[in-house]
């Protein structure tokens, strides 16, 4: 399975949009007969295809000659909701229900398939934020106690990271950063994420060594998980305030 192509922040194309600068997004495949471009669901990156044998130069160059109809598919694009009363918040892949209360107290509430929050309407939102990154990292924590013992590794520092373009990166002195909107997502995506950076702790790379290595780290189906951020990552940058 190819993915899309990810660069760094400092050598990543990009194209500007009316008043946005979108990454572009590169994937070459056996199959592609010419270039095609689309812009993702949410309008948060231009996604290039191209043949083995194409430039990145070109994908660039196409993109700007397309400039006019990326500005019409970006203006289609409905722009996230901020949670509120009423509405629905990811946790662990299901969706929960905002319930809020002015009469109860501000704290976070786990109910069934609800979210119960008190206190006043303002900052609502980031209430409910720091209660996900909590659980974020109390179960994070986990996982990467989890993985590192299968891979015999020392436990290794676990840093929360709200990334817009990562879900998780090792560092070279072994320090972890996931991104905490992944509490958000099935249980077998997060892990995925967790185990996949623990690999890394082995293989700083991502050579056949390393998946097999994170094929024998992660107990589910790793190209499942992927494929799930692939289709449904953006879905979790819900604007928390």
């Amino acid at each position: 399975m190819l993915d899309w192509l990810r660069r760094s922040p400092a050598d990543q194309p990009s194209v500007p949009v009316g008043d946005v600068l979108l990454p572009l997004v590169i994937r070459r495949t056996a199959s592609a007969r010419r270039m095609t471009m689309r812009l993702a669901p949410d309008g948060s990156e231009v996604r290039v295809t191209l043949p083995r044998w194409g430039r990145t130069a070109e994908a660039l160059e196409f993109a700007r000659l397309k400039v006019g109809w990326l500005e019409e598919q970006l203006a289609k694009v409905a722009p996230a909701a901020a949670p509120t009363d009423g509405g629905t918040v990811p946790y662990l892949g299901l969706p929960h229900v905002l319930r809020h209360d002015p009469a109860r107290p501000r704290r976070v509430v786990l109910g069934e398939g609800e979210f119960h929050l008190g206190g006043p309407a303002e900052g609502l939102e980031r209430r409910l934020r720091r209660w996900l990154e909590g659980e974020a990292r109390r179960l994070m924590a986990d996982d990467l106690s989890y993985y590192c013992l299968r891979a015999a590794q020392p436990q290794q520092k676990l840093l929360l990271s709200n990334a817009q373009r990562r879900w998780g990166s090792c560092a070279h002195d072994g320090t972890i950063r996931i991104n905490w909107r992944l509490v958000m997502a099935p249980a077998a995506v997060r892990r995925s994420v967790v185990a996949h950076e623990v690999a890394h702790l082995t293989h700083f790379d991502h050579s056949p060594r390393f998946h097999a290595h994170l094929d024998s780290l992660f107990e589910g189906d790793i190209r499942a998980a992927n494929r799930w951020l692939k289709r449904e990552g953006r879905s979790l940058y819900l604007p928390f305030g």
